[in-house]
C-alpha cells in the first residue's frame, strides 16, 4: 500500500512564505518518488486535522517558531505520527541560538563572542564595541539582523520599533569579517561546502530568496583543509545538538587573519530551506 505522507507548510511564522515554497516543492518531489501526499497549511487545528487525515508520516516542511522549535514535534510525538527532521530537544536548542552556542561551544565547536540583552537596551546605546551583530535569539530567514558597523555611532533604531514581533530579547555578538560558508549534513554524512556571494549587505532575506539575490559557489574555493573542516564542524554541530535527518551549518570564515584564517560556527539550522534557490538541495544535488 502507497505510503500517505502529510507535508506541513505554511504556518504563521515570519517565514511562511518561504515554508509554502518549501512545501511545495518537497510534496512535488514526494509525489514523484510514488507516495501519496496531502498538503496541510498548519494552522491552530493542526492537531485535530492531523488526526482527520491519518498520515503515515508528516513531512516537515516548516520553517520559524512552531515549525522548528520542538512545538509541532512535540504535538507529533503525542498523536504518535512519525515525522522527519529532528525531534523535540534538538529543534528547541537549535531554534534557541543562545542555547545552541552553549552546546556547540561546550563540544569544541568555535562560535563568536555574544551578550544577550533587551532591544531596549541595544537600541539605547552600543552593548558592544562595534562592529557588531544584532539578531533575534530565534528567527530564521535573517528577519530582525542587523549589522552595526564600525563608524556607526548609535545602534539601529528599527529595533525599538511598536511592530518589532521576533521578542523582547536580542542576541548580540562580534561582528566576523570574511566569507560566507555554508554545509548541510544529511544522515550522518556531510553534503558539499558553499560560498554565498551577495553584493547585498549580507546574506539577508533578499539575498537568500529573490532571484539573482546571492550567488552559490559549490565546491566553494578553500584550502582542502578549510573545506574539510568545515564538514568536520557541521557534523560535529549536528552530533553535539542530536539532531537527525537533514541540517544545514553557516560559518564565516576570515582568510585575512593567521595562516589558515578565523573559521566561526553562526548557527545549525535544522529545518533547511526547500525552496528553488536554497542550499541544501543544491548541496545535495551536487553530491548525486
Amino acid at each position: 500500500m502507497t505510503k500517505h505522507v502529510a507535508v506541513l507548510m505554511g504556518g504563521w511564522s515570519n517565514e511562511r512564505p518561504v515554508s509554502l515554497s518549501s512545501g511545495k516543492e518537497c510534496a512535488d518531489a514526494l509525489r514523484r518518488a510514488g507516495y501519496r501526499v496531502t498538503e496541510v497549511d498548519v494552522g491552530r487545528d493542526i492537531a485535530n486535522v492531523l488526526v482527520g487525515l491519518r498520515p503515515d508520516v508528516a513531512f516537515n516542511a516548516l520553517h520559524g517558531a512552531f515549525g522548528e522549535s520542538g512545538m509541532i514535534q512535540g504535538l507529533l510525538e503525542l498523536l504518535q505520527i512519525p515525522y522527519t527532521h529532528s525531534g523535540v530537544l534538538a529543534s528547541a536548542l537549535a531554534m534557541d541560538k543562545h542555547q545552541a552556542k552553549i552546546m556547540l561551544k561546550a563540544a569544541g565547536i568555535p562560535v563568536t563572542d555574544h551578550l544577550i540583552v533587551s532591544r531596549a537596551e541595544a537600541g539605547r546605546n552600543h552593548v558592544m564595541a562595534p562592529p557588531y551583530v544584532i539578531k533575534p535569539i530565534a528567527d530564521g530567514s535573517s528577519f530582525g539582523v542587523f549589522i552595526v558597523k564600525a563608524d556607526q555611532s548609535h545602534p539601529p533604531q528599527e529595533i525599538l520599533r511598536e511592530d518589532w514581533k521576533s521578542g523582547e530579547e536580542v542576541m548580540v555578538e562580534r561582528y566576523i569579517p570574511g566569507r560566507e560558508l555554508t554545509c548541510a549534513v544529511m544522515g550522518d554524512v556531510a553534503l558539499g561546502v558553499t560560498e554565498i556571494v551577495t553584493d547585498l549587505a549580507f546574506y539577508n532575506y533578499e539575498a537568500k530568496y529573490a532571484a539573482g539575490g546571492s550567488r552559490h559557489i559549490i565546491p566553494a574555493q578553500v584550502k582542502p583543509k578549510i573545506y574539510d573542516k568545515v564538514q568536520q564542524l557541521s557534523l560535529a554541530a549536528h552530533a553535539a545538538l542530536g539532531c537527525r535527518g537533514v541540517t544545514r551549518t553557516d560559518f564565516r570564515y576570515n582568510d585575512a587573519v593567521g595562516e589558515d584564517g578565523e573559521l566561526v560556527c553562526l548557527e545549525i539550522n535544522t529545518q533547511p530551506g526547500m525552496t528553488p534557490t536554497s542550499l541544501a538541495p543544491e548541496q545535495a544535488a551536487h553530491a548525486g
